[in-house]
């Protein structure tokens, strides 16, 4: 078969002489076999070109959406690190409540126990998004279960004060008057004889008559004027505790009044030893001066 050949023969139009010529069969078979690679050739081509374009269109979505949760990752990671701070708030507030009433303090160690661990060795091999989202992953896992940590101690600190609500109520434990701390507890030079001396108190000033509030429940035992303290309230809130109020403007109850937490007992003044008109503030238990700003929960 190979060796056969195709006579053609040529006839014109005009009459004239035929011709003819043979073409050896294996020739056609040669070329109808480059004219299928010819075509597969070009068909894979395409194919190939067209897989390229869709495979560049889908890179550019993914990278697009790569770019997006990476932005969403970081809103979340703000979000996270805001509650992080709400969460210490109310850690500090537990705290100060812990110190207020004498409950047994949380170690440190213990209410961070569990955070952080060790980094994935293939952390370097992931996407940016991917990294973000573990990160993102692994702060909300910390913080729920900080979360559930600082839930089971307010419950705790809820069930030891339960029963000791009389105390509580008798405990001082909030601002006695709007203002800002001009003067703290403990050794200072007097501003009078700028000798270095001991100030049992807190001072808190603002403008001439601002309500001075009480501090806790209790029986007003003294409305007098008192030398450098100028006009003064004392309250005895039970158990050992007292409260002083001085350099009043003007007194808004009287000895032997029964009072409650938050009920205005006079107004800010500058009466006796003063620069400017303040409340000087004082807590005693059991006969000596303790700092004021440890019972303060309030403190803005």
């Amino acid at each position: 078969m190979w060796k056969d050949k195709i006579t053609v023969m040529i006839v014109p139009r005009d009459g004239g002489d035929l011709s003819q010529f043979a073409i050896p069969t294996k020739l056609l078979w040669a070329i109808g076999l480059c004219g299928i690679c010819f075509v597969l050739v070009n068909m894979f081509l395409l194919a190939d070109y067209f897989d390229q374009r869709v495979d560049q269109a889908r890179m550019a979505k993914l990278t697009d959406e790569n770019q997006m949760l990476s932005e969403q990752f970081l809103a979340m990671e703000e979000s996270i690190q805001s509650l992080q701070g709400d969460y210490g708030t109310l850690v500090a507030k537990e705290e100060a409540i812990r110190t207020i009433f004498g409950l047994p303090v949380i170690n440190p160690e213990e209410r961070m126990l569990g955070v952080g661990g060790p980094t994935d060795p293939n952390m370097k091999e992931v996407t940016l998004p991917t990294a973000a989202a573990m990160e993102v992953n692994t702060d909300v896992d910390e913080l729920l279960r900080l979360s559930k940590f600082e839930r089971q101690r307010y419950q705790e600190v809820y069930e030891l004060l339960k029963g000791k609500k009389d105390i509580l109520d008798h405990t001082p434990s909030i601002m006695p008057t709007r203002g800002y701390f001009s003067s703290g507890y403990g050794y200072r030079s007097d501003p009078f004889t700028g000798l270095r001396e001991f100030h049992p108190g807190l001072d808190i000033s603002n403008h001439r008559g601002t309500p001075i509030y009480a501090t806790a429940d209790g029986k007003v035992v003294s409305v007098r004027t008192n030398g450098g303290l100028g006009k003064m309230i004392s309250i005895d809130h039970g158990n050992g505790m007292k409260s002083r109020y001085g350099h009043l403007s003007a007194y808004k109850v009287k000895v032997g009044q029964r009072i409650k937490r938050g009920d205005i007992i006079g107004l800010m003044g500058d009466t006796g030893n003063v620069t400017g008109p303040h409340l000087h503030y004082e807590i005693i238990k059991n006969g000596k001066h303790v700092n004021p700003y440890r019972y303060i929960i309030n403190r803005k």
